[in-house]
């Protein structure tokens, strides 16, 4: 996977763009795009310091968001043109959310809501209770 793009979002997240693409034949290729995008989780986003602990023992003090699209069998000539493609679906369709200035905000309360309904799926990363 190559590094394709890093960018400075408006509120000071740092957006990687990853091109995963690879020949699967001679004449074709597999286009994969990644975007890649690191949230510090803070103490202040939360209104329960035990919400913050909670979310930092499970996922740690950063949390990543991540967006992967692909393309199968797109002709090798193409490829180029698809990637650009997806990554300007991206930029017109996500990218104006993910820049906001309360996304990190978002994002946190996302996971903490995720460890609360699925508590299940956290239990081998250090929480066997949800508050």
């Amino acid at each position: 996977m190559n590094l394709a793009e890093e960018t400075a979002l408006s509120n000071n997240l740092i957006m990687q763009v990853w091109d995963g693409s690879r020949a699967i034949a001679s004449d074709t290729t597999k286009v994969e795009l990644r975007v890649m995008i690191n949230v510090e989780v803070r103490e202040e986003y939360f209104s329960d310091p035990a919400d913050f602990r909670q979310v930092v023992t499970v996922f740690g003090q950063e949390i990543s968001y991540e967006y992967t699209k692909e393309r199968t069998f797109v002709s090798t000539p193409d490829s180029k043109r698809v990637f650009n493609e997806l990554l300007e679906d991206f930029r017109r369709d996500s990218l104006p959310y993910i820049s906001r200035t309360d996304f990190p905000v978002r994002f946190a309360m996302s996971k903490l809501r995720d460890i609360r309904r699925h508590p299940y799926r956290y239990r081998d990363r250090g929480t066997t209770q949800v508050v």
